[in-house]
């Protein structure tokens, strides 16, 4: 009897063991989340203007800096009226950050009547280009931006108006 009672005792204990659960994972509902902000706008609030000038007989070149100093270089003689830096109001979420990107390459002035162009060239700007160079703080910043335009002679470049575009692009990080 007490030899069954043993075997009794080892039987059941096998039996707990063997029917145990083994649980290898376990399933959780998690939480998620995403905010929308305020979309990126650039606003023109100053046109990039290199002035009045003339080239003389070998022209030169003329860097408008973004701080809107101008200077001249070669046979060019500045003259007066407005010359101005380009200058743009960006704004979106605050405290957000933005990358600026400046023209790659060169752009051109197109003479209204002639059909004669001058290029635009070493584009610069405050803040510099780049990622995350501009902060909205406030939600807004202004951006200004110069550029050295080549002047050539004036039988090259002949009086008039020259006209022409720019691409910047601002973008969140």
């Amino acid at each position: 009897m007490k030899r069954n009672l043993i075997r009794f005792i080892v039987l059941a204990f096998m039996g707990s063991v063997l029917t145990v659960r083994v649980y290898a994972q376990a399933s959780v509902n998690a939480r998620m989340f995403a905010e929308v902000i305020e979309a990126l706008t650039a606003t023109e609030n100053s046109q990039l203007s290199f002035g009045k000038f003339s080239p003389e007989t070998n022209g030169g070149a003329i860097r408008l800096s973004p701080e809107g100093i101008r200077s001249a270089s070669g046979n060019v003689v500045l003259s007066g009226g407005g010359h101005s830096a380009g200058s743009f109001i960006i704004t979106g979420e605050d405290q957000a950050t933005y990358s600026i990107t400046l023209p790659v390459g060169q752009s051109v002035l197109t003479n209204v009547s002639s059909s004669k162009v001058m290029v635009v060239t070493n584009w610069e700007s405050i803040p510099p280009p780049g990622i995350g160079v501009g902060g909205l703080n406030g939600g807004s910043q202004e951006v200004k931006v110069g550029a050295t335009l080549m002047v050539g002679s004036m039988t090259e470049n002949p009086k008039g108006i020259y006209m022409g575009t720019y691409l910047i692009t601002f973008a969140y990080n």
